[in-house]
């Protein structure tokens, strides 16, 4: 089953009919992990819609950050401007006390 955010994201895309792709690279030299243009871990696309959509997938908890960390990036706006989208997926899991827990997702879209 899905264990990262990036996992359960393309699971999620993948079941509503997108094409995905995992763009983040792993530079193990620095031991970091590398998003497209400093915010996209997945390009996803559609039949159907215009653009390509970048998701930047974390824990809901650090959904915030994720947004104040990619408005802070002038590149995302150009990613826009070329008729993109910018979706942030939060995971987190939700249920109710003394009960099983299932993963949700929060999903923002980034908009100017």
């Amino acid at each position: 089953m899905a264990n990262s955010p990036t996992q359960r994201s393309l699971a999620y895309l993948r079941k509503n009919n997108y094409h995905c792709q995992v763009v983040e690279k792993f530079n193990q030299y620095a031991m970091v992990r590398i998003d497209l243009f400093g915010f996209i871990d997945i390009l996803a696309m559609k039949e159907g819609e215009k653009g390509l959509i970048g998701i930047q997938t974390t824990s809901t908890g650090n959904l915030s950050a994720r947004v104040k960390k990619i408005m802070d990036l002038p590149v995302h706006k150009v990613w826009l401007n070329t008729g993109n989208k910018i979706v942030l997926h939060g995971w987190a899991k939700r249920g109710a006390r003394g009960k099983v827990k299932h993963w949700t997702l929060k999903e923002i879209e980034i908009t100017e």
